[in-house]
């Protein structure tokens, strides 16, 4: 019986702008969990408006595998080395920590992500099984030659991980929240499925938000103006003000996407007395099996009004999912304050391969009895969920 045989050509590429859009984007539709972020346009928009560039300390190595006999993609990652741990959202500032008590060096990294990110998803696009074995493999092999102290993997699918976890790389989980939609008609059948206590609470935070004549407009991208961009923009550079840090993206970021990937965007923009006053922006994608999902991102506020953020990044997202009949939304890292509002914990992955043996094995034990102690805290979420028996 004659085997099908491969031929694939390696890339790796300094720049997504170097790889054909229309490829990479049917390449990512062609897969079980594509997302909006791994499309052509959000990593170019990235690249672009440089804030993910080697200054910024993500200098990109895109890896592709092309089809010797056709020419065409057949395998591809978003792939950069890393000077820091900024803006990844799988935290091994103690792994780095110990690296250098030890007078190791941590960086540079190799890491495939998508960045400021924490969606899982598609992470190894892969025309085939056998594509995406070979672009596993890959990435390891790119990683043990190249002069970094490791590679990591974040948030990929778990079919992905699998392939990754077979070749040696060592399996990593965390918790997210994540709201399912159950077919609801409307905002308030979703609340008749909680605990009368939690129904009670959500319906006092919205009251508060209205007693303080607070209105809401929902802008889907293709309607957003540059006065909506520039307003969000403003609203998401409080945020990080607010906590003495400083934002990864910039109002061109916003502007890039919102002309070229209007269709995955929707603006929601608090008013008082007819002025803005807060703003957060969400993506979705449609699915035809699922219905789609949506991805809560960015929020920020410029006055302070109670429970003005429950509103505006959960209770009005919840509304257009619930309208628009997608049926998950994902409500980003962290936050055991979600459950409350529906959200359930999801345990994400991520896989991870370190060159330094002893720290190797190390990290290893560690990752095993961490992933021993998320299992149980899932279980303990679960059992104290706040839907009605």
């Amino acid at each position: 019986m004659n085997q099908q045989r491969f031929d694939y050509r390696t890339g790796i590429l300094a720049s997504p702008l170097e790889v054909d859009a229309a490829e990479w984007n049917a390449l990512l539709a062609s897969q079980a969990q594509p997302t909006p972020f791994l499309r052509h346009e959000f990593l170019s928009a990235l690249e672009a408006t440089r804030c993910a560039v080697a200054d910024a300390g993500w200098q990109a190595q895109f890896v592709t595998l092309t089809d010797g006999r056709t020419g065409r993609l057949a395998a591809a990652a978003p792939v950069y080395l890393k000077g820091h741990s900024y803006g990844e959202y799988v935290f091994d500032w103690a792994w780095a920590d110990a690296y250098r008590r030890n007078g190791v060096e941590y960086y540079p990294k190799l890491l495939c992500a998508v960045p400021f990110t924490p969606v899982q998803g598609t992470r190894l696009m892969a025309a085939n099984d056998h594509a995406l074995r070979h672009l596993a493999a890959t990435l390891l092999a790119f990683a043990e030659q190249a002069d970094v102290s490791s590679l990591h993997v974040l948030f990929p699918t778990e079919r992905e991980a699998g392939a990754l976890t077979e070749l040696g790389m060592m399996k990593r989980e965390g918790v997210q929240f994540h709201w399912l939609n159950d077919g609801y008609r409307d905002f308030d059948e979703f609340l008749s499925t909680l605990e009368q206590k939690k129904r009670k609470n959500i319906r006092a935070e919205r009251r508060k938000v209205r007693e303080a004549g607070v209105t809401f407009r929902r802008v889907r991208g293709e309607d957003a103006t540059d006065a909506d961009w520039r307003f969000f923009s403003k609203c998401y550079r409080q945020t990080y003000r607010e906590h003495f840090s400083s934002p990864y993206l910039n109002l061109d970021f916003f502007r890039m996407i919102g002309e070229t990937m209007p269709q995955n965007l929707l603006l929601v923009i608090a008013e008082r007395e007819g002025k803005p006053i807060a703003s957060s922006l969400v993506v979705y994608q449609r699915d035809d099996a699922s219905g789609g999902t949506l991805y809560g991102r960015y929020w920020g506020a410029l006055e302070h009004v109670p429970c003005l953020h429950f509103e505006t990044a959960y209770y009005q997202p919840l509304e257009f999912c619930i309208e628009a009949k997608l049926g998950v939304f994902e409500g980003g890292a962290q936050g055991e304050h979600k459950m409350a509002r529906g959200f359930m914990p999801t345990v994400t992955r991520s896989a991870h391969w370190l060159a330094h043996p002893a720290f190797a094995d190390a990290v290893a034990k560690f990752l095993d009895g961490e992933s021993n102690h998320i299992h149980a805290y899932v279980d303990e979420l679960r059992e104290h969920n706040p839907f009605k028996s």
